[in-house]
C-alpha cells in the first residue's frame, strides 16, 4: 500500500545515520590507537572489524532509506558521497589492523604511532563536522575544520616521506621494508579518505549557504 508518510520521512533519520557512520569511523581509529599501544591485543582488531561491519550496515540503511524517501534534508548524491567516504575509512582501517597483526612481530610498531595520532585528530574533527550538519550550515566553521583535515593530510605526507627515508637506510631486512611500506601506504589511504569526507561536507555547506 502506498504510504505518503513513508515518502516524506523526517530528515533526522539521515542525520542520525550519517552521525552514526562518523562515530564508527572514529571508533575504527581508536581501535588502531589501542593496537599500536598493545600490538598483540586481539580485541583491538575485533573492535576494528566490528566498526567496519557496523558501518557497512549503516551505509546499507542509508541506501535503502534514499530509495524509499521522497524528500531528503541534503541532495541525494551528497548523502551517498558522504556515506561512501565514511564507509571507506572503516574499510582501510580494518585492513591496516589485519596487516599489522600479520606482520607485527617482526616490525618496529612505534614508527606508526605518530601517523595514527594524526588520524585520531582527523577522526575527531570529521565527527564534529558530520554531527554539525544537523545544526545548520556554518560555512566559516566548516572551512576551519576542513583546513584542519588538510593540515593533517599534509603533516601525514611529510611524516611518511621521513619514515620512508629511514626505511631505506640499509638497516632493515627486505621483509621489514615491504611490510612497513605496505602499512604506511594504508595509513596514507585512511587520511586521504578523511580528506575526501571533509571535502564532501564543505561542498554540502557551500551549496546550502
Amino acid at each position: 500500500m502506498f504510504s505518503l508518510q513513508r515518502f516524506l520521512r523526517n530528515g533526522d533519520q539521515f542525520f542520525d545515520l550519517l552521525g552514526a557512520g562518523a562515530d564508527e569511523a572514529r571508533q575504527s581509529i581508536r581501535a588502531l590507537v589501542e593496537l599500536v599501544n598493545e600490538p598483540e591485543n586481539r580485541r583491538a582488531l575485533d573492535k576494528s572489524i566490528a566498526s567496519r561491519r557496523q558501518e557497512k550496515q549503516i551505509h546499507q540503511e542509508i541506501t535503502v532509506l534514499l530509495c524509499s524517501t521522497f524528500t531528503t534534508p541534503l541532495e541525494r548524491e551528497d548523502i551517498e558521497a558522504l556515506s561512501r567516504a565514511l564507509s571507506r575509512i572503516t574499510k582501510v582501517a580494518k585492513k591496516f589492523a589485519e596487516h599489522l597483526l600479520l606482520f607485527g612481530p617482526g616490525l618496529h610498531i612505534d614508527v606508526f604511532r605518530p601517523q595514527i595520532e594524526i588520524l585520531d585528530r582527523a577522526a575527531d574533527t570529521l565527527s564534529e563536522m558530520v554531527h554539525g550538519l544537523r545544526r545548520g550550515f556554518h560555512l566559516d566553521r566548516v572551512q576551519e575544520q576542513n583546513f584542519v583535515l588538510h593540515q593533517c593530510e599534509g603533516e601525514a605526507d611529510r611524516l611518511m616521506l621521513e619514515l620512508l627515508g629511514e626505511l631505506y637506510n640499509g638497516q632493515h631486512t627486505a621483509l621489514e621494508m615491504i611490510a612497513t611500506r605496505d602499512l604506511l601506504e594504508l595509513l596514507e589511504k585512511v587520511i586521504d579518505r578523511y580528506r575526501d569526507a571533509g571535502n564532501v561536507i564543505l561542498q554540502i555547506v557551500l551549496k546550502n549557504s
